[in-house]
């Protein structure tokens, strides 16, 4: 039986192995052919010259961001708790600020905190801009993916936890928080990973990370396609093994079933 079940197995990875090969035939031919529509010839010969700036600002990059996502944590789980409060007034703040961080363009809110907030507050250091302007920014949604996480956890499970004896305690550490962790790992990945891509925003404000950095060279170099393909393919080297993780934690944490 096991044999039959592995040969299964076996002959589907072979099928969803050849299926993104062929897909990866696909995206590549289409690519070629519109690059020789245009006319544009790739060459990367100037990078290897490069190599210090451009570590330096991936470096940045990944620093700013991993600041950020633990910042953003911490906003966005006192903004969902505060979401549930009893006191009006601290409900409200968190309904006002989840509302117009969501509904307004980051840039617009780089630029209103950059020159107006930060100017106000004597916050002049960009790199402590960048990481408060993207962690607020973060922090919205990262309250709306742990709020509604709660808000879709079954009540009936809590009565059981209580019918069995557990203590405020173990109900939290036993039910509730391996439920939320499995039900937010995606979404809260998903949210790093956009994270990362939207701290190249903060290259407006002249913060030297990955994009401002491949932004200088291009000016110098005059190769905006080569410079910005390769920006895709260093922002992929950081997105993909994130995405990769979310999905070995997920089946990790994974019981429903």
């Amino acid at each position: 039986m096991n044999i039959f079940i592995d040969k299964a197995k076996e002959k589907s990875g072979l099928k969803a192995a050849f299926n993104l090969l062929l897909l990866s035939i696909i995206l590549v031919a289409v690519f070629w052919y519109a690059l020789t529509r245009v006319g544009v010839k790739f060459d990367f010969s100037f990078l290897p010259a490069l190599r210090g700036r451009l570590l330096d600002g991936f470096m940045l990059t990944v620093y700013l961001s991993i600041v950020s996502l633990f910042l953003s944590l911490f906003i966005g789980i006192i903004s969902a708790v505060l979401y549930s409060s009893k006191v009006l007034v601290l409900r409200y703040l968190s309904k006002l600020y989840v509302t117009i961080i969501r509904g307004t363009p980051l840039i617009v809110q780089i630029y209103l905190f950059f020159y107006i907030i930060g100017t106000a507050f004597g916050i002049d250091n960009r790199f402590i801009s960048g990481v408060l302007i993207l962690s607020v920014f973060e922090g919205a949604y990262i309250a709306e993916i742990i709020r509604g996480s709660l808000l879709s956890m079954d009540s009936t499970q809590l009565e059981a936890a209580k019918a069995v004896g557990f203590t405020k305690k173990q109900t939290i550490t036993l039910v509730i928080l391996p439920q939320l962790t499995a039900r937010t790992l995606p979404a809260l990945t998903g949210q790093f990973a956009s994270l990362i891509k939207d701290s190249s925003l903060l290259s407006v404000i002249a913060v030297t990370e990955l994009t401002m950095t491949i932004r200088e060279i291009s000016a110098v170099n005059l190769k905006l396609f080569e410079s910005f393909f390769f920006l895709g393919f260093l922002y992929l080297l950081l997105t993909l093994p994130i995405t990769f993780l979310s999905k070995r934690l997920e089946s990790r944490f994974s019981y429903e079933n």
